[in-house]
Formats: structure tokens, C-alpha cells, sequence
């Protein structure tokens, strides 16, 4: 596994941190828009470029205790934005009655999902159940082809994901107004990706003319050298090329849109981070580090927490859970 420290400390690497030479960039905005929340690291799926490392074998999932916890700052805190992550988030028993209870308080409620959880018997209930509430949905889709989705995912992944998509579109995602469906896009490889518009429209062409799939918006998210992509950058020997690459693409217009600054992320166990990365790696907030310890307090502006990979999310046209960023 590669660690923050090794990525710290890479020769001819300099430091994320000194790129940055406007101070209040290196803090929170003074009101922070989302929280997001990953209630769980198990997944049916273990994607190559998985910055979490989710998957079958995992065990953690959020308690409802946490996610209390987690509604009541979320409304003591003035935050508009519920963003529900994972693993697969369904797998969490625990789901629908966090949604159930967000969708009273949030102006909206955000679910990423992998779409091939929602075939499974368990699971096949939520769609309508997304739908009822008005959850937006954030679907993982690596591409539009299936070789590409499946050398990335696993065989067969990209034909359920068509299967789930088409069911989404046929009780109104992507149609309705209303109901929100939005693909996300990984490279499938050490390289970033294309341009976020043209890639959104080859996807829409694509989907549309071979499947009669409609969706909303495509994000697209530059592979972050830290958990399951680090560890196959680093066996392959390419560690070094990519984050060359990721430095030599810098974008200070990328900074300001960071999502760490808008943003407070919670892990499975309450504890606090910058940033979904910034869990992956544990780098705690400075200051209170559990949701528990917000209950009842001001949630101040803070310094955020950098290292060398925060590269990922400032190089060419930027990059974030909501796609690119300049």
C-alpha cells in the first residue's frame, strides 16, 4: 500500500502546499455548503482505481448512532447539501432511514452508486424508493463501452449498469426534472482525463443512440494516486510518471475551487476530514476530528489539511466530486 508520507516524499515532487501562495485558500470557506458522508467501506465491487479500497471483504458500515449525529450538525450547521458515499451505500441497513430523515432537513440529498448494486434481489427496491424522496443519483460509469467499464470494474459490470440505467430512466431519471441522474467518469489508467464537455456529450451520443439512456450531467474525477490506484502505481513502477504528470498540469485556477473548501467529510466512524481523499489517507481536521465532538458547537473556519496528493485535484481543468473545478 502507498502511503501519504511516501507521496510526501518523492524526489523532484515539491510540496502541494507551496503552490499555494494566497492564504485563504488554504482555508474553508466561512459557510460550508455540503456534508458528506461515507456511511460504509463494504462494497459488492472492488474497483482498480478505488481510493477507499471498498469491496466485499470489508466490514465497516456507519451506525445509525453516527448518522444522529451527523443530522444534527448537518442542521446546527446551517449545511444544504447531504452527499451519501461509500463503499456501496446501499449495503448500509441503515440507509433509508438516513435518507428518510436528511430529506426533511437538506435542500438536497446526493447518493453515489455503482448502479450494479441495484440488480442485486437485496437491492432492487431502491430505485423507486430514490425516486419517492427525489435522492439525486451519482453513478459510477468508467465508460460507455463495455470493454473499457469491464476491464476496469469487473466482467459484467458494464452490462448491469446499462440494465439499471434504463430502469432509472423509466420511472424518470434523467427525464423528470426532478429527478436528477449524473454519470461519473474515472480514467481507466495513469492519464487525465478528457475534457469534462466533450467527453459529457461522446456519453449522451453514445448512450442514447445504442441504449436509449438519458442522464443529466457527467463528472469527471482524475484518478487519485492514494489507495487501490497508489498501490497499482506504485507495483507498476509508474508512481513516479504520474505524479510528474499530475504536477506538471497544475492549475492555480484550480485552487479556489477545491472541494476541501466548501466541504466537511465524515468517515464511517464519525471522524471528521477535509475531503473524501483526505479519509482515505486519515488525515484529520485540525481542531474537533468527530461529528459527536460538533454537537451543540460553532463550526469555525479551519485550515485544510494538504499533501502531495492533492495534485489529483488541481491539475488540468481540476478535478472534485462534482467534476472539474476551473
Amino acid at each position: 500500500m502507498l502511503s501519504l508520507e511516501e507521496l510526501n516524499s518523492l524526489d523532484g515532487v515539491s510540496y502541494f502546499e507551496e503552490n499555494i501562495s494566497d492564504e485563504d485558500v488554504k482555508k474553508t470557506e466561512k459557510i460550508l455548503q455540503t456534508l458528506q458522508v461515507n456511511i460504509g467501506k463494504k462494497c459488492n465491487l472492488a474497483c482498480k482505481h478505488c481510493h477507499v479500497q471498498a469491496g466485499p471483504n470489508r466490514t465497516e458500515l456507519m451506525s445509525k448512532d453516527i448518522m444522529k449525529d451527523c443530522l444534527v450538525v448537518f442542521k446546527e450547521q446551517g449545511f444544504s447539501i447531504l452527499d451519501i458515499t461509500g463503499g456501496a451505500p446501499e449495503m448500509n441497513p441503515e440507509l433509508m432511514w438516513f435518507i428518510e430523515e436528511a430529506t426533511k432537513i437538506a435542500k438536497k440529498v446526493i447518493v453515489r452508486t455503482n448502479l450494479t448494486i441495484l440488480k442485486e434481489e437485496e437491492y432492487k427496491h431502491l430505485p423507486e424508493f430514490y425516486a419517492k424522496h427525489k435522492v439525486e443519483l451519482v453513478c459510477s460509469l468508467p465508460y460507455y463501452t463495455a470493454k473499457d467499464t469491464n476491464r476496469q470494474r469487473g466482467e459484467g459490470v458494464f452490462e448491469d449498469c446499462i440494465d439499471v440505467l434504463q430502469k432509472l430512466n423509466e420511472i424518470g431519471y434523467g427525464r423528470n426534472p426532478e429527478l436528477i441522474l449524473n454519470m461519473v467518469y474515472n480514467p481507466g489508467g495513469a492519464f487525465l482525463p478528457a475534457p469534462q464537455a466533450s467527453l459529457e456529450e461522446q456519453y449522451k451520443i453514445k448512450l442514447k443512440n445504442q441504449f436509449d439512456i438519458d442522464f443529466n450531467q457527467l463528472f469527471t474525477i482524475t484518478n487519485n494516486p492514494i489507495g487501490r490506484f497508489g498501490g497499482f502505481l506504485k507495483r507498476s513502477n509508474n508512481l513516479e510518471r504520474y505524479m510528474d504528470r499530475l504536477c506538471s498540469a497544475f492549475n492555480p485556477s484550480a485552487l479556489k475551487g477545491m472541494m476541501c473548501r466548501t466541504q466537511l467529510s465524515v468517515s464511517w466512524d464519525g471522524s471528521l476530514y477535509d475531503c473524501d481523499f483526505n479519509q482515505a489517507v486519515d488525515l484529520k481536521v485540525e481542531g474537533e476530528n468527530s461529528i459527536s465532538m460538533l454537537k451543540g458547537k460553532e463550526l469555525s473556519q479551519r485550515k485544510i489539511k494538504f499533501g502531495n496528493h492533492c495534485y489529483a485535484c488541481t491539475a488540468g481543468a481540476g478535478s472534485s466530486c462534482g467534476g472539474t473545478t476551473a
